[in-house]
């Protein structure tokens, strides 16, 4: 197990959905090394979808074209479950339905950084450690 350098995402559960091996791995390190407890890569439609059926996680992470897929499925699972997620996707990927407008899109080259504190905002949101503030008062 990697030695844990910040502990960002400490006790966050990620599923990764990522098919490309360099990606998946530079991902997987970052994740790790923050504290996340990491669910995958997964790098199939049919695998993510059985995990988000039957596995318990905070976040997910999700690639949008898996082996030349669309994997908005997922994505659509994830709403419908109310789970909050993110797309990493290629710099030369089509537009992202409108029905995700609200999803933060992560494009190649990533900043780790960047995908890291927004995983670790969707994690507290979801885990109740952050309250959200009421613009009312």
């Amino acid at each position: 197990m990697p030695k844990v350098r910040n502990q960002l995402l400490a006790g966050c559960r990620v599923l990764l959905v990522e098919e490309q091996h360099v990606i998946s791995n530079e991902l997987r390190t970052a994740l790790r090394e923050n504290g996340a407890e990491l669910i995958g890569p997964i790098a199939t439609i049919s695998e993510a979808m059985r995990l988000v059926d039957d596995d318990f996680f905070d976040v997910a992470l999700i690639d949008t074209n898996l082996h030349d897929s669309l994997a908005y499925a997922i994505a659509d699972e994830l709403v419908r479950q109310r789970i909050p997620f993110v797309f990493a996707v290629a710099c030369n990927a089509g537009p992202i339905p409108d029905r995700f407008a609200d999803v933060s899109r992560w494009e190649q080259p990533f900043d780790a950084g960047e995908i890291l504190s927004d995983l670790a905002l969707h994690c507290k949101r979801a885990t109740n450690k952050l309250v959200p503030i009421d613009p009312k008062g």
